[in-house]
């Protein structure tokens, strides 16, 4: 873990700069203007989203031809796990802390007439001691076209719970079905557009494994990706909004060979559904998103079916999702971004450094997911998860959940209780 604390601690001393009055300094005119988040989209999207209070300044620099701005953020996580007998059969002992993600970020935007951003994402990886690059691509604007064009590698696009930062989410992990069925990232390009008088919405991806060809995250020789819906009630940063979106995914399967694993919304556990590899050429996955905010509560849900062609194995389906359901008992409004089509992290009316209570967020949150079908076997499993996450300031937020889920595989249901923390921190 030594390695990514220096790296971020050196760009949070960079980064510093007495230029700025304290937070609690502030007058609240520039507090109440502060709260007007402004949409817009980058070339890192929803990863390159700066926390709107900073305790510490962020390095910017300026060299003419472009600005850069650098970024980064730490996730550590920890977690007690109570197994059955049943389930120890299944999987092998959890592990209790470990680093979950160390980034660095960097950013900027052209000195051109067309707005033209770049961002360069790299990631720790604690398995390989490595630093990997992630959301790392070239974004131009194009407002005759409604939209956005990106190259690089970056999220596909589908799926709420995917497009968002997992920095922002309200839970500490994403729905197993989709950690399972779609990978985080790929290398290609997206059109991204909406038409804010009628509040549709669209995103368009096409992307190839030539780059990314042996990481982890490459699964398919190539995928085209559809994320497109409708807003008709916008309010991105308070008041009510209403979202309803369609997704589809197809992508041909590298080396006729899949395999679809998912941990139980534990990143210190094992993978719990887990179909080992089976021959497959191709794969359709397509689902529905609708999410609600009256104010300070949110409610939402996500369902994905995918379809996978394996003539060996009979073409076998699968599905899952997730309902959820938050509430800001400070009063907060969890923000959306209407340009990206995202919900974003919640921001504190006041923080602790201010003196206040900072923002606290109760979710109940509840996933399925079924990758048992004919000869493969890769598991039924659900979770019911009520947490807490408690956001100090808008770069410090600590998380506790409790968790209860059953895992049915192989004729064997077992089940576990999970005890999880996080400490979250983002530059």
């Amino acid at each position: 873990m030594r390695n990514p604390l220096i790296w971020l601690a050196a760009f949070a001393l960079l980064g510093a700069s007495p230029s700025r009055p304290a937070l609690g300094q502030r007058p609240d005119s520039i507090r109440v203007r502060d709260s007007i988040l402004a949409n817009g989209i980058t070339a890192g999207e929803s990863d390159a989203e700066r926390p709107r209070r900073q305790l510490i300044n962020q390095a910017k620099f300026d060299f003419g031809w472009t600005t850069m701005t650098i970024g980064g953020g730490l996730l550590v996580d920890y977690g007690a796990f109570d197994q059955d007998s049943l389930n120890r059969e299944q999987v092998h002992d959890v592990l209790g802390g470990k680093l979950r993600d160390a980034r660095v970020l960097l950013g900027g935007k052209f000195k051109s007439k067309r707005p033209f951003t770049w961002q360069i994402g790299v990631m720790y990886d604690q398995l390989t001691n490595k630093w990997l690059f992630r959301q790392t691509g070239l974004m131009v604007a194009f407002p005759e076209a409604w939209g956005h064009l990106f190259i690089g590698r970056a999220k596909e696009g589908f799926s709420m719970n995917k497009v968002m930062v997992g920095y922002d989410g309200w839970s500490m992990e994403r729905l197993p079905f989709t950690d399972a069925t779609v990978p985080l990232l790929a290398d290609g390009i997206k059109w991204m557009g909406n038409t804010p008088d009628r509040h549709y919405f669209w995103n368009l991806g096409a992307f190839m494994d030539a780059l990314s060809e042996g990481q982890t995250f490459s699964s398919y020789n190539y995928q085209f990706v559809v994320r497109t819906g409708w807003v008709p009630m916008v309010a991105d940063t308070a008041g009510t909004l209403l979202e309803m979106a369609m997704n589809f995914r197809a992508g041909d399967v590298n080396n006729d060979t899949l395999r679809l694993r998912s941990k139980p919304e534990a990143f210190t556990a094992p993978y719990y559904v887990n179909t080992d590899n089976f021959p497959a050429q191709s794969a359709l996955a397509f689902g529905p998103e609708i999410f609600y905010r009256p104010g300070r509560v949110l409610v939402g849900a996500e369902y994905y079916w995918m379809k996978v062609n394996s003539r060996e194995t009979g073409n076998p389906w699968f599905y899952g999702g997730e309902f959820s359901a938050t509430w800001n008992t400070t009063g907060e409004t969890r923000s959306y971004n209407s340009v990206g089509n995202y919900f974003r992290t919640v921001s504190p009316t006041n923080t602790v450094i201010q003196g206040g209570p900072g923002a606290w967020e109760l979710v109940m949150k509840f996933t399925y997911t079924n990758l048992t079908n004919g000869p493969v076997q890769g598991g039924q499993f659900w979770r019911f998860t009520p947490m807490i996450n408690w956001y100090l300031t808008d770069n410090l937020r600590l998380e506790m959940a409790y968790g209860y889920g059953t895992l049915n595989k192989g004729g064997i249901v077992g089940r576990t209780a999970f005890s999880q923390a996080r400490i979250q921190m983002r530059l």
